[in-house]
Parts: C-alpha cells; sequence; structure tokens
C-alpha cells in the first residue's frame, strides 16, 4: 500500500474539514465495509454449513458491527495513528468506536485497492478469531446470555456480576468480575459497564467449559 493511499484511509472528516476540505477516508470506509461483509460472509457460509441462515445472518451483524471492529482497531493501536480534528481531539475521539471502526473499514477499502488477494487474507486474520468466538456462544451470541444457560445445564447457581469504576469522567474504566457458586470465574475491562460484563461472562463462559469438560 503507498503511502499516499495509507494517508487517506487514516484521514478523518474531521481533519479535512479544518484543513481546507483536502479528502477523507469516508470513500475508503464505503469500500471496506463491503469487503468485510462479503469476506466474512463467505468464510461463515464454508465454515458453517450445519448452520441455518438465521443464526447466520446474526453471527455475521455481530462480528461486523462497530463494536466488534473498533475493538479489533484497539488491538492495533490505530486510533493513534488516525488524523483528526481538534475538537474531535479534544473529545477522546481517538477512541470513540465510530471513528475507529470507519478506521478500520478504511484501511480495508485501501488494503482492497492495493492488492485484493491480500486483503482476504488480511481481513480473515483479524476476523477469523471473532467467527469462532461468536460460534461458540451458542445461537444467542451474547456471553451474558451463553454464560447463564452453561450455568443452568451444568447445575451452578446464577451468574452474579460485581462492578467497580475508576478514572475521571471522561475517560472511565469498568472492572466487572463474574462470580459462580460464590467463587469468581472471570473478570473483564472496558470504558463501559455492559461491556466489562461481557468481557468477564466470556472469560468464565470458557473457563466453565474446560472446567466441566
Amino acid at each position: 500500500m503507498d503511502a499516499q493511499l495509507l494517508e487517506l484511509a487514516l484521514t478523518h472528516r474531521s481533519w479535512a474539514y479544518e484543513n481546507g476540505g483536502v479528502p477523507h477516508n469516508e470513500r475508503l470506509e464505503f469500500l471496506g465495509d463491503a469487503v468485510l461483509g462479503v469476506v466474512v460472509t463467505d468464510h461463515l457460509y464454508r465454515s458453517y454449513p450445519d448452520f441455518p441462515e438465521g443464526r447466520l445472518a446474526k453471527m455475521r451483524a455481530a462480528i461486523v458491527s462497530s463494536h466488534s471492529l473498533a475493538e479489533v482497531a484497539r488491538s492495533l493501536a490505530i486510533g493513534s495513528m488516525v488524523k483528526l480534528g481538534q475538537g474531535e481531539i479534544n473529545t477522546r475521539g481517538s477512541d470513540k468506536t465510530s471513528i475507529l471502526a470507519d478506521a478500520l473499514e478504511a484501511l480495508i477499502g485501501a488494503a482492497w485497492i492495493t492488492d485484493q488477494a491480500a486483503a482476504t487474507k488480511l481481513v480473515q486474520h483479524l476476523f477469523v478469531p471473532l467467527i469462532q468466538e461468536a460460534a461458540l456462544m451458542g445461537p444467542s451470541l451474547d456471553w451474558k446470555t451463553s454464560l447463564q444457560e452453561a450455568c443452568a445445564a451444568g447445575g451452578h447457581g446464577v451468574p452474579v456480576y460485581e462492578v467497580t469504576q475508576s478514572g475521571p469522567e471522561h475517560d472511565r474504566r469498568f472492572q466487572a468480575v463474574v462470580l459462580i457458586d460464590d467463587a469468581p470465574l472471570g473478570n473483564g475491562i472496558s470504558t463501559t459497564k455492559r461491556g466489562a460484563e461481557m468481557i468477564a461472562a466470556g472469560a468464565a463462559f470458557k473457563a466453565l467449559a474446560a472446567r466441566d469438560a
């Protein structure tokens, strides 16, 4: 990928507007969104022949959601590379879900323009782990629901979540611990209470499955 295309993929419209209306990444985002959808759909279709269309559609929606895209972008530290206007910088735009998701889609679009085969491999590398994780959740596609169902099936008590928060209001962090049979089995940290609980539930689900196997 050439440097100019990479820079375009990482240019948010807020920076573009503050710098004379130069091109920004929304067209690449449009392309990347389509590429992501096709690659993920193809993988789901080929990898889960026994899953009905409704479950495949729910899995795809969860995998290509803004939340999932933003988490992948955070793991790659994309936020620190996005060119933002001063207003977005002041409101921590580099960690906003929408900005991170859009930037990742733009990068996928730029990769597609550069080399379609390589772009396909990139999407598979980044999102197949999420697909495999979604398949573990069952039809609910929700770690909290999946954990509750696993506890009921295994004769365990109802999961109990304990959540604490720290940090200033503009940079709040939530830490969740999930207790099963009064023992901590999973924890999670996120910028939202729900996100922390979901991460904790996922960790507990996997730990419970390994323990009960």
